[in-house]
């Protein structure tokens, strides 16, 4: 899909005029966004979307009624759906988010500042080629017992800090390496792996749940559950969102 050739056309949804507007003046006087509509309903966005199609929607969450959840699963049966921007005064939703594909998750109040880097988004997904590059899977020697083994990157789940070493856990056991969590989280975090904890970095494809509430997260990977540190929580989740964004058109 190709970027718009003068900037995004966007609808904003909030059933309450305050946020609606505000969040509507701020998109007006952001680089890279030309015409803003609003609507107060979920309906509202189905009936705008009829008379003239978008580029983006940015939707709260809570509405009455046919809620902002409830629309992105409406528009993800679209051919060309419009790319969707989450926003809400909770962030309880991530998970959600992150399953229904969105471009970004917006917490309120809306600084200008994180709003140009959601535009920033939709405009890059607008952009990214249908599919991703496949890349070359790794090798590593590990040693147990004074044999050396070979163990393939895609089989970590995830690694855990261990002093200036590293252990890497698979579905077989896990490995101790001479390498600092620092320098893989250096060498991997290009293929898929992110630092959730100081002591914890995780491979995206092989967590099985996400669980945020009250500041607050988990993952689940196997049969461990891991602390989501405070300081990676809001990178973790954007990171979610970012990497749940469709790879082909909706047919």
């Amino acid at each position: 899909m190709s970027p718009p050739a003068i900037g995004l056309r966007v609808l904003v949804a909030d059933d309450e005029a305050p946020s609606r507007e505000e969040l509507a003046y701020l998109l007006e006087h952001t680089d890279g966004v030309d015409g803003v509509r609003t609507a107060s309903s979920g309906a509202d966005v189905l009936k705008a979307l009829e008379e003239e199609p978008v580029d983006a929607l940015f939707l709260d969450i809570r509405m009455p009624g046919l809620d902002g959840l409830d629309v992105a699963r409406v528009l993800a049966r679209f051919r060309r759906p419009p790319q969707v921007v989450f926003v809400t005064a909770y962030d309880e939703h991530a998970v959600e988010a992150f399953d229904l594909r969105a471009v970004d998750y917006l917490l309120k109040p809306v600084r200008a500042q994180r709003l140009a880097e959601a535009v920033r988004r939709v405009r890059d997904s607008m952009t990214t080629p249908a599919f991703d590059q496949p890349v070359a899977d790794e090798t590593i020697a590990v040693e147990l017992g004074g044999v050396t083994r070979f163990i393939n990157r895609s089989d970590v789940r995830f690694a855990e800090a261990h002093g200036d070493y590293a252990r890497l856990h698979t579905a077989n056991g896990s490995h101790l390496v001479r390498v600092p969590l620092a320098t893989l989280e250096e060498q991997w975090s290009a293929v898929g792996f992110v630092r959730i904890h100081r002591r914890y970095l995780v491979a995206l494809g092989h967590i099985d749940q996400v669980a945020f509430e009250s500041g607050r997260g988990t993952v689940r990977v196997g049969d461990d559950e891991l602390v989501v540190s405070r300081r990676h929580l809001r990178d973790l989740r954007d990171t979610l969102v970012r990497r749940s964004r469709p790879g082909r058109e909706q047919q």
